[in-house]
């Protein structure tokens, strides 16, 4: 068995990150020997907004952006007929991310290259850039 975690985030080079899981998988004698796990990291509020919204409509958002942003992710997988897991998350998104790998026992993460953020000229590539410094695992970039 080998255990893969795949960071979505909605963009095309999350997607490109599945895909190659997919291909990946496709070489297996066995399929069902690959399991995969995808996670959606949302970073939390910078300021406290809790003075204008509930913790449950601060946690409703947060499972509603992570589900649209795991959506496209998931139906690549179910196109392909391999199982999955979703984890939905809240943090800070590197850390989170590695940190969860660990927990699941995973053999290996695998993102893409570049991300959305709201600063994505500043930040590219920067997540996982951190996520190879922070991780005891390997990381496969897909570009």
């Amino acid at each position: 068995m080998k255990t893969i975690l795949i960071p979505v985030d909605g963009s095309e080079c999350s997607l490109r990150s599945v895909n190659w899981v997919i291909a990946k998988r496709a070489r297996y004698a066995n399929p069902d020997n690959l399991i995969i796990h995808l996670v959606n990291v949302q970073a939390p509020f910078t300021h406290d907004i809790s003075h204008f919204v509930s913790q449950d409509q601060i946690a409703r958002f947060h499972r509603e952006e992570s589900e649209k942003q795991l959506q496209e992710a998931r139906r690549l997988l179910d196109a392909a007929g391999a199982g999955y897991t979703c984890h939905l998350e809240v943090g800070k998104v590197a850390e989170t991310i590695t940190d969860l790998a660990d927990a699941l026992r995973c053999d290996e993460i695998v993102m893409g290259t570049h991300g959305r953020g709201a600063l994505k000229e500043f930040l590219v590539g920067s997540i996982a850039m951190k996520i190879v410094h922070l991780s005891k695992l390997p990381v496969v970039l897909v570009k």
